[in-house]
């Protein structure tokens, strides 16, 4: 499946995560009771065998509680679980502060070059709720000046954040796989182009291969006359893959996206549908797990095994690592000028996000695998790195394809608990990012800036998308005359 490309599209102050308005809310009630009953930091902490630091903490909304850690709480503080675990701000200073440190802790104020305003006693309700409101209004306006492509990105957002709640895992897709897989008496393993044609004739279409495909699009469906138009020329692309993506959209019963929201979401799970008939959920979970118990898991043997491109591989690990072998990961498609194509997480990895939370467009660490990737000679062999990054260790494979559009790595990575299954552990490849510090790798080192700053003019590249709106044509961007002409010059007389 294509990962979209983690925070929610909003960046107000009550659209954040429900873990972190959890923490804080939890945290702010610790507090409130503690206080109530005249207790110290240091009493409640002799109570729970921790240092008042550690409570502070707690109470700071910055570390999830165990819920054992939670019942110690409440015995300690004389309340029941369901009290301490009631959503409601116990008072209205309290749900002030949750609001002001949930704002804080948000991409938008990220984005912004401000130091984090500590919420103190003496700052005032009124003054918590001015920054507030400056906070929304500084929203409003980002999303009312927002261009076209904007929108699309916050859809794209919304949607990865959806797919990382489902571990990238759509059950009602794979079955759906299973059944159209069966109807043409596929019994598993690699899927052959002709068994994809037959999937074609099963659904009542002829498939027809011409040299003049209308350029802005992969496939044409001819409803009327029960048509599959595809290209005699595949380039990059696995033929099977566009023909399964056209059989996808037609059974998935899409129409004309009303949105980018829905057009995004067609795409994603026509691509995932697709994945899951060249890579059939019960052959590849078998596969998987033989590796895992060998502990040689591989997206090279998964590419190998089912005989489809290495990115394709990829997503389709991605959509069974969790739910089948209980292992997070990452995935990331980088361009070769270090800015994100794709990306899909749900190992808590950190991507580096704009102000709306997109990552789209967004540059990698230079010293993550996505990007080292790129400095070795060797593009035949699996690039393996660890890399030490401030939310943990992790560890990454990745490889370099060429496409029309530039250089790609594409990477697998999970964290440092998880390595163990992975063929390619034993790499001594090694970086430490602390991105998002500027002084990682985003700001030139100080003796380097003081020889060049002054003495150099760069031309820049322009990205061609920078100035460009959304096609006007539409969400996809397809030329229709161009199509309509295109099934007029070919339907059967």
């Amino acid at each position: 499946m294509t990962p979209a490309t983690t925070t929610t599209g909003g960046t107000g102050h009550g659209d954040h995560d429900d873990d972190v308005m959890d923490a804080l809310t939890i945290g702010r009630r610790i507090r409130q009771f503690r206080t109530e009953r005249g207790l110290t930091l240091d009493d409640l902490g002799s109570a729970l065998d921790r240092a008042a630091s550690q409570v502070s903490v707690i109470e700071n909304g910055k570390r999830e509680l165990k819920l054992s850690e939670l019942q110690r709480l409440a015995k300690a503080l004389g309340v029941t679980l369901d009290e301490l675990l009631s959503p409601e701000a116990p008072t209205e200073r309290a749900a002030l502060e949750i609001a002001l440190e949930r704002a804080q802790r948000g991409p938008l104020y990220s984005s912004l070059p401000l130091p984090a305003l500590p919420v103190r006693k003496t700052l005032s309700d009124d003054a918590i709720k001015t920054i507030l409101g400056l906070h929304d209004e500084l929203e409003r306006l980002h999303r009312e000046r927002a261009a076209t492509p904007e929108e699309a990105r916050r859809a794209n957002t919304e949607l990865r954040q959806e797919m990382r709640k489902r571990n990238n895992y759509f059950p009602e897709l794979e079955t759906t796989a299973r059944e159209l897989l069966a109807a043409v008496g596929h019994a598993g393993g690699p899927l052959s182009q002709r068994v994809a044609g037959d999937l074609a004739t099963h659904l009542g279409f002829s498939l027809h291969y011409v040299h003049d495909l209308p350029k802005s699009t992969r496939s044409v469906t001819d409803l009327k006359n029960v048509r599959i138009y595809l290209s005699v020329q595949t380039g990059h692309s696995d033929p099977r893959s566009t023909l399964l993506q056209a059989i996808a959209t037609h059974v998935l019963g899409f129409d004309e996206p009303a949105n980018y929201e829905d057009f995004l979401r067609n795409r994603v799970e026509s691509n995932y549908l697709a994945a899951a008939m060249l890579v059939p959920e019960q052959s590849a979970v078998k596969f998987l797990n033989e590796a895992k118990d060998r502990r040689e898991l591989s997206v090279e043997d998964l590419r190998d095994a089912f005989a489809v491109p290495y990115e394709t591989a990829a997503h389709r690990f991605t959509n069974l690592a969790t739910q089948h072998l209980g292992i997070p990961v990452h995935f990331l498609k980088v361009h070769e000028s270090g800015t994100i194509s794709k990306a899909y997480e749900n190992d808590s990895v950190t991507f580096p996000t704009d102000a709306l939370g997109a990552v789209e467009g967004q540059v990698v660490c230079r010293y993550w695998s996505a990007r080292r990737a790129f400095d070795v000679d060797d593009r035949f062999s699996p690039y393996h790195q660890y890399t030490d990054k401030p939310v943990g260790t992790y560890w990454c494979t990745s490889r370099i394809q060429s496409s029309a559009r530039g250089d790609f790595s594409v990477s697998v990575g999970t964290p440092f608990a998880h390595t163990k299954w992975f063929r390619g552990r034993d790499t001594t490849n090694r970086f430490t990012s602390t991105c998002p510090d500027e002084s990682c790798c985003r700001r030139p080192p100080t003796a380097l800036s003081a020889r060049w700053e002054k003495q150099s003019l760069p031309t820049a590249r322009l990205n061609t998308s920078l100035l460009a709106a959304m096609p006007s044509t539409g969400f996809s961007g397809i030329d229709n005359t161009e199509v309509y002409e295109f099934l007029d010059a070919h339907a059967p007389v």
